[in-house]
């Protein structure tokens, strides 16, 4: 192999490399769909592991003044600053006591959600989740799954997403795909 060849094949594996984490996460396979079973405010729900980059317990979360009950204040991940909502408090449901968990939900503006408990992770055939027939669903909640002897409503983060930023008052984002540069391309 001649060094030329080394290094183009080198520098096809680093952009591949790099590419593959601006591609949105891949599911295994698409007979299969991969959630969080989690309880918010008392009440079970799912969320699409696709949807999610990240998951913490117990992470310290700074209180912030706020007019808006959901805002439990902000939180650091990876060096960055994110504001922290209560799931249970933007569904409408009460909430008993401080939520335990947190998700970083995939896409930007940066967001996480806190929820009071984990059930699990599961697998689910994709033709056991109901989804909705509307064209244009309202609220957060998309499908019901049934886990366990149990039905869970799904909920879709996007539309979390969007439902904070009309909470706070800001147009709602699109999330955009990453742009390639002309090194990328």
């Amino acid at each position: 192999m001649s060094p030329r060849t080394v290094v183009e094949q080198l520098g096809e594996l680093r952009k591949d490399f790099d590419s593959s984490f601006a591609s949105p996460a891949r599911r295994h396979d698409a007979e299969h769909d991969e959630l969080l079973a989690v309880r918010a405010g008392g009440r079970a729900y799912a969320l699409r592991l696709s949807q999610t980059s990240g998951l913490w317990p117990d992470r310290p979360v700074t209180p912030l003044p706020s007019p808006i009950a959901a805002l439990l204040g902000v939180a650091g991940f990876s060096g960055a600053i994110v504001p922290v909502y209560d799931l249970a408090a933007l569904l409408g449901h009460p909430v008993p006591d401080r939520p335990r968990w947190l998700v970083l939900t995939a896409g930007s503006p940066a967001l996480a959600l806190a929820f009071h408990k984990l059930d699990g992770h599961v697998r689910v055939p994709a033709n056991t989740i109901v989804t909705e027939a509307a064209e244009h669903p309202q609220g957060c909640l998309r499908g019901m799954v049934p886990l366990a002897g149990d039905t869970r409503p799904i909920v879709d983060l996007p539309a979390a997403r969007a439902a904070v930023h009309r909470l706070t008052g800001h147009e709602v984002p699109v999330d955009k795909p990453m742009q390639q540069t002309e090194e990328q391309a």
